[in-house]
């Protein structure tokens, strides 16, 4: 009955939109009684007793060392606040790296805005059991004061060190840079501890070569994609583990449904899905063309567009804490863009899974490929139709014209 009250009370926070309280897996486990163990925190307090609470100054180009932890044990609890705040200063410019066990290369690599749940180096308010971005004051220049907050309550077990760096990558210098780092230090982790590991990809999508942009069969019959051929990259990872769950950017420069991809996951080399989704909403708990903010500890979308059809920004999310998906081998997350990749999209992720050693994964992006796509406008639209308008008729009239037969590709 207590599993199903708890449950009940998750269910309902999200559904209200309330700020979701993290749980552990099992409930009772919060109630037991350890030994060995011990709270410690790194955090960017002033040493001297002072309010310089913050590590500051962190030049164009330059890379912080913010925590070096030493021996074993686990983080439970990052937060982040930055200065300047976004309207100045893009989170998309300040790179996360997270290192296990004395590695040199990195097991989390992601902009530290997408990481925490910001996309486009916008600032908003999300919600979820792992991640969370949490309002501050408002100003005239910054906005409303969502998302000023960033944390993450993952797990991240580490036995020979942690060590957690950020790079600027911006042209504006770091003022204030305030972090805690929480964790739960130990003489030896667990055997089947997994190590955490997040990287962020991003990709400008590419139309169907002969069709062009046939969502909904705007110009042929559907295409036929089995193999996931030319689908979005989410992730490539080599070993053992669990994936976890990813956060999702999608920008879309047309009124059209974005969301026909379908979900291909590919474990332990399989050469055909071993995991075949009905779509990108159906993927994310939803259904039929979402369109409102829906926050629950597990999904949902932190922010929507607010444009004609579904033209411009969303961000979805999906957390598989109650069902990991396990690979021993491989797995390979990819997802289309549009059915049968037929859609220009700016897409980003962040994936998230554990694996059972500390991996480097791949290099991300660079600034100039992580450059944002600028919004469409109206007026753009209007040109669009002024070259339909000189295709179809090259005539003061367009309505009745507008859709032709659809023609085999």
């Amino acid at each position: 009955m207590k599993k199903t009250l708890a449950s009940l009370l998750i269910a309902f926070v999200g559904a209200t939109l309330l700020p979701a309280q993290p749980a552990p897996a099992d409930l009772a486990s919060i109630s037991r009684i350890r030994t060995g163990v011990k709270t410690k925190r790194v955090s960017s307090a002033d040493p001297t007793g002072g309010n310089g609470d913050n590590i500051s100054g962190i030049a164009p180009g330059e890379t912080r060392v913010i925590a070096d932890i030493k021996g074993a044990g686990v983080i439970n609890h990052i937060w982040v606040t930055i200065a300047p705040r976004p309207d100045k200063l893009s989170r998309s410019d300040i790179i996360l790296r997270m290192y296990w066990d004395g590695n040199q290369e990195p097991s989390i690599n992601s902009p530290i805005g997408p990481f925490f749940g910001q996309g486009w180096n916008e600032s908003y308010v999300f919600i979820s059991a792992p991640l969370a971005a949490a309002p501050g004051s408002s100003s005239p220049t910054s906005g409303t004061g969502g998302g000023a907050a960033m944390t993450s309550y993952f797990s991240m077990p580490f036995a020979r060190g942690a060590r957690i760096e950020i790079e600027n990558q911006s042209d504006l210098k770091i003022d204030a840079f305030y972090v805690s780092v929480d964790y739960t230090e130990m003489e030896k982790l667990p055997e089947d501890a997994g190590r955490f590991h997040a990287w962020f990809n991003r990709e400008v999508t590419e139309a169907d070569p002969v069709v062009g942009e046939n969502e909904w069969t705007t110009f042929a019959p559907f295409g036929k994609n089995p193999t996931g051929e030319r689908n979005y990259l989410v992730a490539d990872i080599k070993g053992r583990g669990h994936f976890v769950g990813l956060n999702y950017y999608v920008h879309s420069p047309s009124p059209m449904w974005y969301g026909e991809g379908d979900e291909m996951i590919f474990i332990d080399g399989d050469t055909k899905p071993t995991l075949v989704g009905t779509g990108t909403e159906d993927y994310f708990n939803t259904a039929w063309c979402p369109k409102e903010v829906y926050m629950h500890p597990y999904f949902g979308l932190a922010r929507v567009n607010r444009d004609i059809g579904w033209l411009g920004r969303t961000h979805c999310y999906r957390f598989h804490l109650a069902d990991p998906v396990y690979f021993d081998k491989s797995l390979r997350f990819t997802i289309e863009h549009g059915h049968d990749n037929v859609l220009t999209l700016d897409l980003a992720t962040v994936a998230y899974w554990y694996q059972s050693e500390a991996t480097g994964v791949p290099p991300i992006p660079d600034k100039a490929a992580r450059a944002f796509m600028p919004n469409i406008t109206d007026q753009d639209i209007h040109r669009w139709r002024g070259a339909w308008r000189k295709q179809m008729s090259d005539g003061p009239k367009l309505w009745g014209k507008e859709k032709p037969e659809a023609k085999k590709p």
